[in-house]
C-alpha cells in the first residue's frame, strides 16, 4: 500500500507546472539488470532445493544475496551521480520521488538481504531439504515481489 500511494502521488503530482524532471542516473540500467539476475538466481536455488540438490541451492542463493548487495551498492553509487550533479532530495518534486521510493524500496530489499542470509545459514545447518523448504520458499517469493516492484519503480521514473 504505502508504493501504491506514493506511485499514485507520483503520478498525480507529475502534471503539476511546479514539476521539473532530472536526468536519472544511467546506472540504473544496471542496477536492474543485476537485480533480475538475482532474481533468477533465488529461482534457480528454490528450484535446486526441489530436487534435494543442496550444494547448487546454497551455492544460487548465495549469488543472489551477494547479486542483491550489488544492487543495493549500485542504488547508493546512482545516489552519488545524483548529488555531484547537484541533485538532492528537496532539489524537485521528482527528485524527492526518487530518493523516496529508492530508498525506501533499498530498505526492503535489504531486508530481503536479511532473510536470504537466514535462510542460506539454515541451509548450511542442513535445515532445508526437499521436502522442508518454506522458509526459502517465502523468502524467495518475497525477493520475486521487491523485483517486480523495482521493475514497475524503475518504469514509473523512467517514463516520466
Amino acid at each position: 500500500m504505502l508504493f501504491a500511494g506514493l506511485s499514485s502521488a507520483y503520478i498525480v503530482l507529475r502534471g503539476v507546472p511546479a514539476w521539473q524532471n532530472i536526468q536519472l542516473p544511467s546506472l540504473l540500467w544496471t542496477n536492474t539488470a543485476v537485480l533480475l539476475l538475482s532474481s533468477v538466481a533465488i529461482e534457480l536455488s528454490r528450484r535446486a532445493i526441489r530436487r534435494d540438490d543442496v550444494e547448487s541451492m546454497r551455492r544460487w542463493l548465495a549469488v543472489g544475496g551477494v547479486l542483491g548487495l550489488a544492487f543495493l551498492a549500485g542504488q547508493l553509487a546512482a545516489w552519488r551521480q545524483l548529488v555531484n550533479a547537484g541533485v538532492y532530495l528537496p532539489s524537485t518534486l521528482q527528485s524527492s520521488f526518487f530518493y523516496i521510493l529508492t530508498g525506501l524500496h533499498g530498505l526492503h530489499l535489504m531486508g530481503g538481504v536479511v532473510a536470504l542470509s537466514i535462510v542460506l545459514v539454515m541451509a548450511f545447518k542442513n535445515r532445508l531439504s526437499a521436502l522442508r523448504y518454506e522458509p526459502l520458499k517465502l523468502c524467495s517469493t518475497y525477493w520475486h515481489v521487491m523485483d517486480a516492484l523495482w521493475v514497475w519503480l524503475f518504469l514509473l521514473l523512467l517514463l516520466s
